[in-house]
């Protein structure tokens, strides 16, 4: 059975960092792109970050570009979020799945079922 565990989030001030981690289980993963999204509080799910099966090409969102860094080991089937100078508007629940690369941004297009998310809360 296909499975997303996402771990990592926390509490922690503006400026701080955080690394999320997304294990996966019940497909081949290395076949697979992936990406990290997130929902804030009233809003819809956006893509942050996404990376290739290959590890080649990288596609971030506007307001996470420079700060966010998507990461991958195939071997331990997990997927990285490091977190850098975090902002308050950073503050959603996390999740990860395997995308189709050109539709990567897109929530709707993702393979498999959400897992439960991981929360980040940025305040001071």
């Amino acid at each position: 059975q296909v499975a997303f565990v996402e771990s990592g989030g926390g509490l922690v001030q503006p400026g701080g960092s955080l690394r999320l981690s997304c294990v996966a289980f019940g497909f081949w993963f290395r076949d697979y792109h992936t990406a990290w999204f997130r929902q804030g509080p009233g809003n819809k799910r956006e893509m942050v970050a996404a990376i290739s099966n290959d590890q080649e090409t990288f596609s971030y969102s506007d307001s996470v570009n420079g700060r966010f860094l998507i990461s991958r080991d195939d071997a331990q089937k997990t997927t990285y979020l490091q977190m850098n100078a975090l902002k308050p508007e950073d503050t959603a629940k996390y999740y990860c799945n395997s995308v189709r690369w050109g539709t990567e941004r897109d929530p709707h297009s993702v393979y498999f079922d959400w897992g439960q998310g991981t929360q980040v809360t940025v305040s001071s």
